[in-house]
């Protein structure tokens, strides 16, 4: 599973979600995309549970790009503790998601079996989403 490989910090505050993603907004590796349609927290399970319906619905052809990385430490109380005596451990990582954001890319099949696969990880994931073409603007 993704997660990084050392941390600065090893517990995060949660932060907010505001806005729309500035960066990672358009199809740049593959010919479709996966792009969020609102905000949230994708945990390093989604991701891989996602990427692998991708995979398997390509049946070995193809590339695979994914664009979010969890980076941010998912704290948990242990079970019946008490309040007070700290924050608790770091559980798992997730990815902040912004709207607009491309997830997933895949190139190099037809478009059939693209819409397929990026239709199956659509279900594995807990946020709205839109499938997207690469825009082959003449000129750009």
């Amino acid at each position: 599973m993704l997660m990084p490989k050392r941390v600065k910090w090893r517990k995060q505050m949660r932060g907010r979600m505001r806005g729309k993603a500035l960066r990672g907004a358009q199809v740049s590796f593959g010919e479709f995309g996966l792009q969020a349609l609102e905000p949230g927290w994708i945990t390093a399970r989604q991701i891989e549970a996602s990427r692998r319906a991708i995979v398997r619905e390509m049946k070995r052809r193809g590339k695979v790009w994914i664009r979010i990385f969890p980076d941010k430490p998912y704290t948990q109380r242990a079970a019946e503790t008490r309040m007070g005596s700290g924050k608790g451990n770091v559980e798992y990582y997730v990815a902040v998601v912004k709207p607009g954001r491309i997830m997933f890319e895949v190139g190099g099949l037809t478009s059939d079996i693209a819409l397929a696969a990026l239709k199956h990880a659509q279900y594995k994931l807990p946020i709205k989403t839109k499938i997207v073409a690469r825009n082959d603007v003449p000129g750009d």
